[in-house]
């Protein structure tokens, strides 16, 4: 009997902690995220082994395939997000010419101070280079021509305040560009359906999609189009590459 009425108040006691209303997540995020709804896909950590070697990139001509694909010329103005010690920010500067910016941005402060000294060593007059958080690069409004993100979309925590607040750098005829590989987003890639959809809710249409071997992964370009949704609107997407329901929300709250 005693036995008995022992497990008769452990069910009673797990019934109402599943009663229980699921608490607020947010207080693991920052406050300019919480307004944001979380990405339903797992993250990569920060690749500390790079891509591959930046000799290897340049004899696959990697950047420079890219910045013909975005069409960079000289005087353009663009921004290298997750720059890490700079393989893209040096190519950019080149590009860009001595009429052209090129502003390099990381949440790494070590990596940043290493890509500074590798400026002043090299002399680039024209790369100014920001710390930036997880949420927001902060990035100055109306200033890009293109906004770079190579193999590093996959390790952004917050994808839908990252991009919201990263929208308004563009200016007029401004472009994102995302460079990154077809697998799950925790093997350091994006599947481009699940990349499509999580732009398209915060307010980006895709201009041009290709697969290249010079890439090693495949190249996608975006504008923005219409009105910048407010935080509240966004619905974020699945791992199908579709918006999330209601219901599946709930289920994931209740998870």
């Amino acid at each position: 009997m005693i036995r008995w009425r022992a497990a008769t108040a452990l069910a009673v006691l797990l019934l109402a902690a599943a009663c229980e209303p699921v608490p607020d997540s947010n207080h693991d995020r920052s406050p300019a995220a919480r307004d944001f709804p979380r990405a339903y896909r797992s993250v990569s950590g920060a690749d500390v082994t790079g891509v591959s070697s930046e000799e290897a990139r340049d004899d696959r001509r990697e950047a420079t395939t890219v910045m013909d694909l975005a069409n960079i010329n000289p005087g353009m103005t663009v921004a290298d997000i997750g720059s890490g010690t700079g393989y893209y920010t040096v190519r950019l500067a080149g590009r860009v010419g001595s009429t052209g910016r090129v502003l390099a941005e990381d949440i790494d402060s070590e990596a940043l101070r290493q890509l500074g000294s590798r400026v002043e060593r090299e002399r680039l007059d024209n790369v100014s280079i920001k710390l930036g958080t997880p949420e927001d690069p902060r990035l100055p409004a109306n200033s890009f021509d293109r906004v770079f993100m190579v193999h590093m979309y996959h390790e952004v925590s917050e994808p839908y305040a990252f991009l919201w607040h990263l929208r308004p750098s563009l200016k007029a005829g401004g472009q994102v560009i995302v460079v990154d590989v077809d697998r799950p987003t925790d093997q350091h890639g994006i599947n481009p359906r699940l990349l499509f959809c999580e732009f398209a809710q915060v307010g980006f249409r895709l201009v041009e999609f290709v697969r290249k071997p010079e890439l090693a992964g495949y190249y996608a370009q975006f504008e923005p189009m219409g009105e910048r949704p407010r935080p509240q609107e966004i619905v974020p997407c699945g791992q199908s590459g579709n918006p999330v329901t209601n219901g599946e929300r709930n289920n994931k709250g209740a998870g």
